[in-house]
């Protein structure tokens, strides 16, 4: 039993919290309230604080004065969400290229917070923060986080790279060990050992949460599955960082005996949206940012329609982030979470846009269904990445487990012909371990062949 984290969340993080000046616990206990609105109150909020935002762009910074000129477009002519889809979407490139120019004047660089992306596609992209968004979406996050039944101040295991807290000396140790209280398992080095002594230190003194990596989860799940077992049962588990396949889930929740939750986000507008404690779909976080799901075409994707996401983040004014193309492609709701929210949902997210598979007769097949597909499939596969390196040739990245063989190859073939048609051809390459990626993550399936969902900004312009 952990008798300490009542003593963090009662009396150290409130202290703590009036030491930083910081008012996010206040916000927290406000948004703990504000989630059961009805969605038609979300509705307003949300949309009054992306009229806010739109106005300050223009008047703050001078990308966006420049680009609504272009377009043509006051920001008092924006009064419905038909009417924002006029603003231009912002690409990376953009955001990388025109940092300086986004942000917005008045603010000083160095009271900022600086954040960097993990620059999975090769390129990073810095986003600059101010004070006041920083303790809000840290607000919005530990409400989605509670949600996996895990209470602030409980310990917290973290299978993840490059700890923040080592970055600020003692300070940031005297932090980590009082109230954030994480324990870390780096992603770029787990080897035996390090999963060995990893699964230790949690059996020895249990977390209340386990979070990470998606795949990272499932590969330290299936370690402890066949080394005695988990040993240690946490109140919450949360995958994030990237899609989270059905078979990943199921194994990781055999093993520890808990539901977990899907989180979705990304650094540079941070949380985006959560499962709740039904796992029936993804909230959006509505209160921090404005999503949209978008066709190929730039239009909005029916409930039920996979397209691409676009967000605006309704808290960060030193760096207005409007319309921002994360990269990634979702299926959007029109549904209620029984769970009586009324923050909207998505579906689900299907995965980054580079995952998707241009089949030969031009079918978009997304990735996270294809590599499930072989995954569940394919006899004795222990891990798995398709690469498509042409419209019709494939190369199958394959980690060999017990069973596989020619029946294995066999399976491949047929599914190979069944999902791409009968002129694609593949070629295997075996590997003693699929890689992460610098980011610590993981790629199950790359596409090289551009699809249309790279690019619904043109159709916006």
């Amino acid at each position: 039993m952990d008798l300490f984290a009542p003593v963090v969340r009662r009396v150290i993080a409130p202290l703590w919290a009036r030491w930083e000046g910081s008012p996010y616990l206040r916000h927290y206990e406000a948004l703990q309230c504000t989630q059961y609105d009805h969605p038609e109150t979300v509705r307003q909020r949300q949309w009054h604080a992306v009229l806010n935002l739109l106005r300050h762009a223009y008047e703050a910074s001078s990308f966006w004065r420049a680009r609504l000129d272009w377009a043509g477009l006051n920001p008092d002519e924006v009064r419905t969400p038909e009417d924002f889809l006029a603003v231009p979407v912002l690409t990376k490139d953009e955001l990388r290229t025109h940092a300086e120019d986004l942000l917005a004047a008045g603010f000083d660089r160095g009271r900022l917070h600086h954040k960097r992306t993990s620059g999975s596609t090769g390129q990073s992209v810095e986003v600059w923060v101010d004070e006041a968004a920083q303790q809000w979406k840290r607000a919005c996050t530990l409400r989605s986080d509670e949600w996996s039944g895990w209470r602030l101040g409980g310990r917290v295991a973290k299978v993840w790279g490059n700890p923040e807290y080592l970055r600020h000396g003692w300070r940031g140790r005297l932090r980590n060990r009082l109230l954030d209280r994480a324990r870390y398992l780096d992603t770029l080095g787990m080897d035996d050992a390090a999963l060995r002594s990893f699964a230790t230190s949690l059996r020895r003194r249990p977390p209340a949460l386990l979070f990470g990596h998606a795949h990272s989860l499932y590969l330290f799940a299936e370690w402890l599955r066949h080394n005695g077992g988990a040993g240690f049962r946490p109140r919450g588990i949360i995958a994030t960082a990237m899609a989270l396949h059905h078979w990943e889930r199921r194994g990781i929740e055999e093993v520890l005996g808990v539901a977990v939750t899907n989180r979705y986000g990304c650094e540079e507008v941070s949380l985006i949206a959560c499962e709740c404690e039904r796992h029936d779909g993804l909230h959006v976080n509505a209160d921090g940012v404005y999503l949209e799901v978008l066709r190929p075409d730039g239009s909005p994707a029916a409930p039920g329609e996979a397209g691409a996401v676009v967000v605006t983040d309704l808290a960060n004014r030193a760096m207005p982030i409007l319309r921002y193309q994360v990269g990634d492609v979702a299926v959007a709701s029109d549904r209620r979470c029984p769970c009586g929210r009324g923050l909207p949902l998505l579906e689900r997210v299907e995965g980054r846009v580079a995952d998707y598979v241009v089949a030969p007769d031009g079918r978009l097949i997304s990735g996270i269904s294809l590599t499930e597909n072989f995954a569940l499939l394919v006899p004795g596969v222990a891990q798995f990445q398709i690469v498509q390196e042409a419209p019709y040739h494939f190369r199958y990245r394959v980690v060999r487990g017990p069973g596989f063989g020619e029946a294995s190859l066999g399976k491949m073939r047929e599914l190979t012909t069944e999902r791409f048609g009968p002129d694609a051809e593949f070629e295997c390459e075996f590997l003693d371990r699929i890689a992460p990626e610098p980011s610590g993550k993981y790629r199950f399936c790359v596409s090289k062949v551009a699809n249309p969902f790279c690019a619904p900004e043109a159709a916006a312009r």
